[in-house]
């Protein structure tokens, strides 16, 4: 599989990258975690080379079920984990979004937190430390000086952020060396291409893009009968301040999403190849974030990566959205 460099540092991983918020199992819909476990193992031996997973999917569920799938392959990936929590799961049991009671990216905080990763992920140092979300309420200064603790402890190989606008990466910046930012990219959401993807390429910035299939948009396997559980995030029609899953945006989206297929089928792949190949196309994305619950969704999506869409593809791909009135977002204000 092709792999890219993030930015201008040395840290290197496939094209695409495994997501493992569904292996959380408290947010992000029905799993078969013993399947999904068993793709983590396949996706070791198809090549892909980076896991990517955070404290606050379960909370901590995720970090577990990763770190059982990777067994001893641990050191033949590149490892990310996100920070910038706090929880009341050990307290009062609390799962899913409920346990997470607000965002600290505290030096003492992400540094305390960090042990608890370290822990559950059974490995002796993080590749790549995320913080999840901007901290409104703590300077930057603070935060990066704890997450410079942290690699020169040996904790961690390299940090970044995730979440973050221009003006808080270029604050960031100005107190250490950022390694990466994981934003959500996809054809239904390209916030991204206003200001925050062309940064990144400036600045030497590996850009992880996550929601890669559009929160399952993509796919192809939505119906306008689809519905989600309520503990299902997607419930409440909003996908990172957009809203995709309101019913008539839903319904306008899946008319896109057939007609994206036809596409797809003339260069004998799928809609979710097609997505993916979309986002890799940008040259500044480093990985694409996908979650795979099992064998198939895994070899669908090991095939997309060396797959590239010619302009008359993309050009076509912009005509359907226009010819269907469904927005891409562009100048829309970033969710933070």
């Amino acid at each position: 599989m092709e792999t890219r460099s993030f930015g201008n540092s040395d840290l290197r991983c496939s094209a695409i990258g495994f997501g493992t918020w569904a292996l959380g199992t408290t947010q992000y819909g029905d799993i078969d975690v013993d399947d999904a476990v068993r793709a983590v193992e396949m996706a070791l031996d198809a090549g892909i080379t980076l896991y990517d997973t955070a404290e606050v999917y379960g909370p901590f569920i995720s970090e577990e079920l990763l770190a059982r799938g990777l067994g001893s392959r641990r050191k033949d990936i590149v490892l990310v984990t996100k920070v910038g929590f706090t929880t009341d799961y050990a307290e009062q049991g609390k799962r899913g979004d409920a346990a997470v009671s607000g965002r600290d990216a505290s030096s003492a905080n992400i540094i305390a937190h960090t042990e608890g990763c370290l822990r559950r992920l059974n490995t002796d140092v993080i590749d790549l430390m995320l913080i999840h979300w901007p901290d409104h309420k703590t300077p930057h200064e603070d935060t990066m000086a704890g997450l410079e603790t942290l690699k020169a402890a040996g904790k961690i190989r390299y940090y970044g952020v995730s979440n973050y606008t221009v003006p808080m990466l270029e604050a960031c910046q100005r107190h250490g060396q950022l390694t990466a930012n994981q934003v959500g990219y996809n054809l239904f959401d390209r916030r991204m291409e206003a200001a925050v993807l062309p940064y990144c390429q400036r600045e030497g910035i590996g850009f992880m893009a996550y929601g890669s299939l559009g929160f399952g948009l993509l796919t192809g396997a939505m119906t306008p009968e689809t519905t989600f559980v309520d503990w299902d995030w997607r419930a409440s029609g909003n996908a990172f301040g957009l809203p995709l899953f309101e019913r008539e945006n839903f319904l306008a989206a899946l008319r896109v999403v057939e007609r994206l297929k036809t596409i797809a089928s003339d260069n004998g792949k799928s809609v979710a190849q097609l997505a993916l190949a979309w986002v890799l196309g940008n040259p500044t994305v480093t990985v694409a974030l996908v979650g795979m619950r099992n064998e198939g969704e895994l070899q669908d999506n090991i095939a997309a990566a060396d797959w590239r869409l010619d302009e008359a593809d993309r050009a076509e791909i912009d005509r359907i959205f226009a010819e269907e009135g469904v927005p891409t977002y562009v100048d829309a204000e970033q969710m933070t």
